[in-house]
């Protein structure tokens, strides 16, 4: 990645962004992705679908697809008294916006990160896929990696998935 690449990468990146636990960690969403957070709910199961898509849950009549992001990042996925579902817009290769949820441990807050804040993503070798970063950001002496919510899930099982439902 050249160095004007990672500028512009870091300068989009900016502004402001909901941090979730996973697993001890903390990761960003931004904000403006953000539908709302609700509860842990049943969840129906999808036959065929990858170990991390869940299934779907109604919300107000809508259908919406459930992925879990520990199962999708290799963590331990269990169940606690703050696991809870945050609702997201993704936005398809396609030009279409679904509507998915994402269970994750549980959230933290909202927080606005400047430019200096955050830094691109390292390099970290070939077999690595750092495609879903944005970044990492330095929040009060810890580090948050950067979700781009687009790249996370991949388009390909979202648009399975929305076909589906």
């Amino acid at each position: 990645m050249s160095t004007s690449t990672a500028t512009a990468t870091t300068a989009k990146a900016a502004s402001k962004y909901l941090t979730v636990s996973l697993e001890n960690e903390s990761y960003g969403i931004a904000v403006l992705k953000v539908r709302e957070i609700i509860r842990l709910q049943k969840i129906t199961p999808v036959p065929q679908m990858p170990s991390y898509v869940k299934g779907v849950i109604n919300l107000r009549g809508r259908v919406i697809p459930i992925v879990d992001l520990r199962l999708k990042f290799g963590l331990k996925a269990e169940i606690a008294e703050r696991t809870c579902i945050v609702v997201v817009q993704v936005n398809l290769n396609t030009g279409l916006n679904v509507q998915m949820g994402l269970v994750v441990d549980s959230v933290e807050e909202v927080v606005t990160l400047a430019e200096d804040e955050i830094e691109p993503t390292p390099e970290f070798g070939t077999k690595i896929d750092t495609t879903y970063l944005l970044g990492m950001a330095k929040v009060k002496g810890m580090v948050k990696t950067l979700l781009d919510i687009d790249r996370v899930i991949a388009p390909e099982t979202v648009e399975r998935l929305a076909k589906a439902t």
